[in-house]
């Protein structure tokens, strides 16, 4: 999925391209394992791109379901980071791409617990970002929209209806999976080519957008939360000691 150039090495039993790249799978190492996790010479680039998708209704989903659901979207993705910093800084620097989506910047009902787990992960890799900026380590977030791979329909999952969200805005993103007949717009082979190319890119872009689904969504939630906050100004200071004390 990478590039010929690039080696990646995966936080355990990862999926392998006959030795050259390496997918990493979002869990945590066994005790005493982290040190077979990432072994031999590479690049710096790695990929962190393991997600899971359950729909429904902040109470619809069971427990289970939200555990799963942070286990592999955010606390996975955290432990795969964590674990690839120390070769990253050990060669002198390198590149980590997470995998986002425009929802970590944009929220739509029925969708709550996904797009806690992408706000939770943009916040904690913009954040890594800074901290290891003076490593040589770039990290890029990669908010796609909609492809045309099996993600939406192949894979996701729903709660179980309650019957009172029965034609609640919750319950539309319910019927579009139900349906799986919404065709998205994006390329998932120029999505691939386009963050491919991104590491050539220097300083790493802190983000790259694909898809015009994405820059359109993107776009206006920013600029609508903007408008907010710019009304807020005056309010917002009236919170602060007098100048001078």
């Amino acid at each position: 999925m990478l590039s010929r150039h690039v080696r990646t090495y995966p936080l355990c039993a990862g999926r392998s391209g006959r030795g050259r790249t390496r997918r990493t799978r979002s869990r945590r190492p066994h005790p005493g394992e982290e040190g077979e996790c990432f072994r031999g010479p590479a690049t710096g680039l790695g990929l962190v791109d393991d997600e899971h998708l359950t729909v429904g209704a902040a109470e619809e989903l069971t427990d289970d379901q939200i555990d799963h659901i942070i286990a592999t979207n955010l606390t996975g993705s955290i432990q795969v980071i964590r674990a690839a910093l120390p070769h990253l800084r050990a060669q002198g620097g390198g590149r980590v791409i997470q995998v986002s989506t425009y929802g970590g910047q944009a929220a739509f009902p029925g969708g709550s617990m996904y797009h806690a787990t992408k706000w939770g992960i943009e916040g904690f890799a913009e954040a890594v970002a800074q901290e290891v900026a003076p490593f040589g380590i770039g990290v890029t977030i990669v908010e796609p929209g909609g492809a045309r791979t099996e993600f939406r329909y192949g894979s996701s999952r729903l709660g179980p209806a309650l019957e009172t969200y029965d034609g609640t805005p919750a319950a539309a993103i319910r019927a579009v999976i139900e349906e799986g007949t919404a065709v998205p717009p994006g390329d998932p082979a120029k999505m691939a080519a386009a963050i491919i190319a991104s590491t050539d890119t220097e300083p790493a872009p802190s983000r790259i957008v694909l898809g015009s689904d994405a820059f359109g969504i993107i776009r206006k939630t920013l600029a609508d939360r903007l408008a907010v906050i710019e009304s807020q100004r005056e309010t917002a200071a009236a919170t602060d000691f007098p100048h001078g004390q």
